[in-house]
């Protein structure tokens, strides 16, 4: 496809700046009349509407940046994407305390709903969330003590519903109906595996996604990984795991604020881009964090209802960042309850930032 100079010229200046003029806090303290609530939407009665109009949003992005190493885009992500079924009857994951674990035990009618509603952080299923325009999904990986051998589930404290191999295929599924985009799937946490499980789950992924996988390498631009028939780009933070398999790429970076106060969480962000971003993928995580304080103090609410009255202050961050290769740039971003707002709309749209002169 021939291209004017002009904008290569422009495309070729633009990954060079590391950030939009003013800055992100600048705005923020500006106010949030700019960010309508509604229209997205932040949903306080807890609706959450899936929106398959980003479904192809990477094979609609102007074919400028279809060159553009994926870590100099701007790809909206989920933070603990499995938690939307996680099991009310599940056992409280190995990973946690013991006396959390022995409270699940002797006092489960209490215990579980509380560690249930602190837990999940998405509503949207996973090909919902695909469809939103979603191309980052956070994985964590489990076995439960006390379930069968090669079942693997996914954890958030406690163990999901769905199975990892269910799961795998599901995606796989999607992909195959929409050949032109790219996921990111990072594998994490791995909770009770043993180096048995951790070679049973890779044959997994070799099964499902074969020819799919992307191997590790330079990160690739959409036109190479369209050109070789690739969909998945697979992290996996176990590093003498990756080692074994050239399919694997190592652990994503990311940034976790552990904040309850969203300004707190965007001055731990705003700290991080200060330091100067990682070379390859990273993702900035727009989660919130609960803690034992807040949770007494808040008996009667939720990680859902701590989170979404603040989305439209996070938001606001969001739509000030800068894709590119700058110190300051954004790559990945990643956030709780998908489709509560515009928030993948938003992150989608800082792309356009790389072709502005």
């Amino acid at each position: 496809m021939a291209r004017p100079e002009h904008f290569r010229k422009c495309l070729t200046r633009l990954l060079g700046e590391g950030a939009s003029p003013e800055s992100p806090l600048a705005s923020l303290r500006r106010g949030h009349a700019e960010w309508p609530l509604m229209g997205g939407q932040v949903s306080a009665s807890g609706n959450f509407q899936g929106c398959g109009t980003n479904a192809d949003w990477m094979s609609a992005l102007c074919p400028l940046l279809w060159d553009v190493p994926l870590h100099h885009l701007s790809i909206p992500g989920s933070h603990d994407t499995m938690t939307y079924c996680l099991d009310k009857k599940s056992p409280i994951a190995q990973s946690q305390s013991r006396l959390l674990q022995l409270l699940g035990k002797v006092l489960p009618c209490i215990t579980r709903p509380i560690v249930l509603k602190w837990s999940t952080t998405q509503v949207l299923g996973v090909t919902e969330q695909l469809d939103a325009g979603v191309r980052y999904l956070d994985l964590r990986v489990a076995h439960m003590p006390e379930g069968s051998e090669n079942n693997l589930h996914f954890v958030h404290m406690v163990y999901s519903t769905a199975l990892v191999e269910d799961t795998l295929t599901e995606i796989s599924e999607w992909l195959e109906s929409h050949p032109q985009e790219v996921v990111i799937l990072a594998c994490r946490d791995f909770d009770g595996l043993t180096d048995n499980l951790h070679e049973y789950l890779v044959a997994c992924i070799n099964n499902i996604f074969g020819d799919m996988l992307c191997p590790r390498g330079e990160v690739p631009t959409l036109n190479q990984l369209w050109t070789r028939g690739q969909q998945v780009i697979l992290s996996y933070e176990e590093a003498s795991v990756v080692s074994r398999h050239r399919e694997l790429w190592p652990g994503i970076p990311y940034w976790w604020g552990d904040q309850v106060k969203p300004q707190e969480l965007i001055h731990y962000l705003e700290h991080m881009k200060r330091c100067g971003r990682p070379g390859g993928l990273f993702v900035a995580g727009i989660n919130l964090t609960e803690n034992l304080t807040y949770i007494l103090a808040h008996p009667s609410e939720s990680l859902e209802k701590m989170t979404l009255p603040n989305l439209p202050y996070l938001r606001a961050w969001v739509r000030e960042q800068c894709p590119g290769p700058g110190v300051r740039c954004t790559n990945i971003i990643a956030g709780d309850f998908i489709g509560a707002d515009t928030f993948v709309s938003d992150v989608i749209r800082l792309n356009d930032k790389l072709l502005r002169c």
